[in-house]
């Protein structure tokens, strides 16, 4: 088992520097590039305290910012935490791994989006989601989405939210809140601690 994230080790290089410039040109275009952004809002009563967890340039973060939430954002990505820093003043960008995380402070909702839980280090996805459950607030929310063709699907996640104490409220398919199917390749997960 290898403590490198697989954003690092399958990807080559350059892919932080391609993955920062695919979403300025997005932005330049006028492409949506905000559903996460809405969907986290809806979920939140405003001025939440929120972690985006694996921030990557901060655009989801940065979005809930201006939308009066408090916002910490976290990723292992230098180069797209320094991006996050220099376009989305506002929220405190940090740089760790997430399983490691240890921030000493809980929020109310903890979101990962963006394939982070597919692009962590090999056998590190239960301890991610320890230590992302550790930071939600009680009654708070932990928020997934990742697509689920890859290394990770929703038996694991689903094992992994019930060893660290949640169980899982709601899953779409997509972050505009479209059905699950077993045709899915993609899911979006809302855990809460039982009550």
């Amino acid at each position: 088992m290898t403590s490198t994230p697989r954003w690092f080790t399958d990807t080559d290089e350059n892919h932080s520097t391609w993955y920062r410039d695919r979403f300025r040109e997005l932005a330049a275009e006028g492409a949506d590039l905000e559903g996460e952004a809405r969907f986290v809002d809806a979920l939140s009563p405003r001025g939440s305290r929120v972690l985006d967890a694996g921030c990557g340039a901060g655009r989801l973060g940065g979005t809930l910012h201006r939308r009066g939430h408090d916002v910490t954002g976290v990723d292992a990505d230098e180069v797209l935490v320094a991006e996050a820093q220099a376009t989305h003043p506002g929220p405190r960008w940090l740089v760790a791994d997430l399983a490691g995380l240890d921030l000493g402070e809980t929020f109310d909702v903890v979101v990962t989006a963006g394939n982070v839980m597919v692009f962590l280090a090999p056998g590190t996805e239960r301890q991610v989601v320890q230590r992302l459950a550790s930071h939600v607030t009680d009654d708070g929310a932990l928020v997934l989405g990742f697509r689920l063709d890859w290394h990770y699907g929703l038996p694991d996640l689903d094992a992994d939210l019930d060893a660290a104490g949640l169980a899982v409220e709601q899953r779409f398919a997509t972050w505009d809140l479209r059905p699950l199917t077993p045709a899915s390749d993609f899911a979006v997960t809302i855990a809460r601690r039982p009550a």
